[in-house]
């Protein structure tokens, strides 16, 4: 679209961009190159965040998923963005395979800022889960979304 000049509908003058990244960072590198398979459970979680529109206004979700066995391990909603509905899902997917070795998980998240964070990369280290983020801007690098489709 942008090589012939098109551009989407949009209602007003402005839109929110929420891919806005500093390259110049340090980030984990893409363990997965869009290989969204696993030999056995616990071995790639994919994680992403969305928003739902609700009766009583918008709301946060964010999710981890089993890419094994398609099984969604954490989830949480929210109000907020913040750094803690991230984390929270995490949580709950550590805590639903507690007793299990969790040592050859790589977790696979888009590079959003709650998946940068030095809380949720410090908690995925404590849990001995290795890090892996997809390139910037792409819907196909996550494999939530090809689920979907």
């Amino acid at each position: 679209m942008r090589e012939m000049g098109l551009s989407g509908v949009r209602r007003g003058r402005h839109y929110k961009v929420t891919t806005a990244s500093d390259d110049t960072l340090h980030r984990p590198s893409d363990l997965v190159e869009r290989e969204f398979s696993a030999p056995a459970p616990n071995r790639l979680w994919v994680a992403d965040l969305t928003y739902v529109k609700t009766h009583s206004g918008w709301v946060y979700v964010a999710f981890i998923v089993d890419v094994f066995s398609r099984m969604v391990v954490g989830w949480q909603i929210s109000t907020s963005l913040r750094s803690d509905l991230a984390i929270d899902a995490l949580e709950m997917a550590i805590h639903s395979r507690q007793h299990r070795d969790l040592s050859q998980v790589i977790h696979h998240s888009d590079r959003g800022v709650q998946y940068l964070s030095i809380r949720y990369t410090e908690r995925l280290g404590d849990a001995d889960i290795v890090a892996s983020v997809g390139s910037r801007g792409d819907s196909y690098d996550c494999e939530l979304n090809r689920a979907a489709a």
